[in-house]
């Protein structure tokens, strides 16, 4: 038995996706074990995780994610781009698709095509919430002092304040808490832009996370790191940078980015 996949990218945040028929689960131990297998570096064909698309009607989609690490996650900023760009393949721009993922429901615009490859994608990704301090967050001994926000967009995340994202030992710090998607920031360089890398339940460092770049300009809004006026957060991350538009007030937050087709693949199931 075989069946075909796509690989696409968020921001170097790359996902397998695999079509699923009407009345197939999505839920089985099965698709458990593919994920580790499909999305394994070296003896797969690499990814951080595998998403399920099922079309529910031309623009209502299901979107059920496992990471590498064959856990199923909630929700993930940049897989739901890549997921309906798959869906949308040639379609035409301004098309919006509902999509119903363990989080809840997602309005995904596909805003344009850039290119043959590439589409730049907008998310309404619902508003952030307080979440209480994860288990052994005190094994990662941050000082009084320092900036720390635990927020929820559907899947837990905490973003901690630094001088200098790339002075932080971030793979060990993630390893404490692994349970939780970490996020470290600073601000800049420009005025109304951060900086992060983030370490993902599930999947470990990676160049981008797009519910954590929300979670993270939304914790800079708080903090006062981006001027009060700013339209828009600009999230640099390893892989890339993208957008955050957050109502200061609902705390409601959209997330705007690229997601791109790499490739399409036969693998044995």
């Amino acid at each position: 038995m075989h069946r075909r996949l796509t690989k696409h990218h968020g921001l170097g945040n790359d996902f397998l996706v695999a079509e699923i028929e009407s009345g197939e689960s999505a839920s089985t131990t099965a698709w458990v074990d593919r994920a580790r297998t499909w999305c394994d570096r070296r003896t797969g064909v690499g990814a951080d995780g595998l998403l399920l698309l099922e079309r529910k009607s031309p623009t209502r989609l299901g979107m059920t994610l496992y990471n590498a690490d064959g856990s199923r996650a909630e929700m993930s900023g940049n897989g739901i781009r890549c997921l309906v760009q798959a869906a949308h393949h040639d379609g035409p721009d301004g098309v919006e698709y509902r999509v119903d993922t363990d989080a809840g429901e997602r309005l995904v615009t596909v805003v344009r095509r850039l290119d043959e490859s590439t589409h730049l994608l907008s998310v309404d990704m619902g508003s952030a919430s307080d979440l209480t301090e994860p288990l052994d967050w005190a094994a990662l001994q941050c000082h009084p002092d320092r900036p720390v926000r635990h927020t929820s967009l559907g899947n837990p995340h905490s973003v901690v304040g630094v001088d200098d994202v790339r002075a932080v030992d971030l793979l060990a710090l993630g390893s404490l808490v692994p349970h939780v998607n970490l996020e470290i920031i600073e601000p800049g360089p420009e005025p109304h832009a951060i900086t992060m890398r983030v370490h993902e339940r599930g999947a470990g460092i990676t160049m981008a996370c797009g519910t954590g770049a929300c979670a993270a300009a939304e914790a800079a809004v708080a903090w006062g790191l981006v001027p009060a006026s700013t339209p828009e957060v600009l999230v640099h991350m390893d892989g890339g940078d993208a957008r955050v538009v957050v109502e200061r007030e609902s705390r409601r937050i959209t997330l705007i980015a690229e997601a791109t087709f790499v490739a399409s693949v036969t693998v044995a199931t």
